[in-house]
């Protein structure tokens, strides 16, 4: 079930907590992605938003260390992308941290879905608003390079106090 979000720029707004699974499905691997992710005004006057994550990612392997199985990688990770609104009732673009184009997306029906293509290989997103404050996507990621899904749930750690208030 998802809800409409008339006001994306408010629903977005504030600190969000992130858990992702990350599979391969290649190999079968399986990974997660547990951080932050904070929605903020790019200035003070202008309609762009920041979109920054931050976190750990940990992606298992089955490389034996002193007889046991140890983590392929676990470590940081962040991501950085920039988005500004696309008009009157237009989706908004998702941008690269330098300014490319990445997708777009609207909430007002209360989900979306939009396709990026990165050579060699097709990401296809779909964003569900769950609630006020529960975002759920899903990039579906095939090609000759890759064949991913990432789940990625927000949850809503906080809003800003001032300027945003329920969407």
């Amino acid at each position: 079930m998802n809800v409409p979000v008339p006001d994306l720029r408010s629903y977005l707004l504030g600190t969000w907590r992130v858990r992702r699974s990350l599979l391969n499905r290649a190999d079968s691997t399986e990974g997660t992605f547990t951080g932050t992710l904070t929605v903020q005004p790019v200035t003070d006057d202008g309609p762009g938003l920041s979109w920054r994550e931050e976190g750990t990612v940990h992606l298992p392997g089955a490389r034996l260390c002193a007889g046991r199985s140890v983590p392929l990688f676990t470590g940081p990770a962040n991501r950085q992308y920039l988005l500004v609104p696309g008009g009157q009732g237009a989706p908004w673009e998702v941008l690269f941290e330098d300014g490319r184009p990445f997708h777009r997306l609207g909430l007002t029906a209360g989900s979306w879905r939009d396709e990026h293509w990165c050579s060699p290989d097709t990401y296809r997103v779909e964003y569900t608003a769950l609630a006020q404050d529960r975002l759920r996507y899903q990039w579906d990621v095939t090609g000759p390079a890759k064949d991913q899904l990432l789940t990625t749930e927000l949850t809503r750690e906080s809003q800003p106090r001032s300027g945003a208030g329920p969407w």
